[in-house]
């Protein structure tokens, strides 16, 4: 299998796809892993962009009920909850303030604690309706991208 993903222009598109939906990693990580597959560069950065996309609805209508849930199962998931919705709110400062540009900017951003699933998590924390959301979102991702293309072919250096 693992060969497959690696060695079929198929597996790497799928890998691709996938390593953005993951949570943290994201397309950070997925663009310049298809890249280095060798995927033509429009064919990983349109699997990154979808892969990272895909979560984002789901994150966004559904995760207040699976929190809701997962509370009611253990107190150790209600504090972690607890925690990560402080930390969301926390982000969520600039969004508050610059509404969808400042979501945009929060998923934009290329690091660790950023990006589209973060961004999905602050606008439901945020109560913000999809219609706002997911276009916000979108096009941070594509500037996240943009950067990560840059970072991926040595045209900007980091460190």
């Amino acid at each position: 299998m693992i060969t497959w993903l690696t060695s079929t222009t198929l597996g790497k598109l799928i890998a691709t796809f996938f390593i953005s939906m993951a949570p943290i990693i994201e397309l950070r990580g997925g663009l310049p892993y298809g890249i280095a597959l060798g995927l033509d560069y429009p064919v990983a950065l349109a699997a990154a962009v979808l892969g990272n996309m895909v979560p984002v609805p789901f994150i966004i209508v559904y995760i207040r009920h699976v929190f809701a849930w997962l509370r009611k199962r253990s107190k150790w998931w209600d504090e972690k909850i607890t925690r990560l919705e402080k930390k969301a709110h926390l982000k969520g400062r600039v969004v508050r303030k610059y509404s969808a540009i400042g979501l945009c900017i929060l998923v934009a951003i290329p690091l660790p604690g950023t990006g589209a699933w973060t961004g999905a998590l602050v606008a439901a924390v945020l109560d913000m309706r999809l219609k706002s959301a997911i276009p916000s979102i979108f096009l941070g991702v594509c500037i996240a991208a943009a950067i990560m293309t840059m970072v991926t072919f040595g045209l900007i250096h980091i460190f």
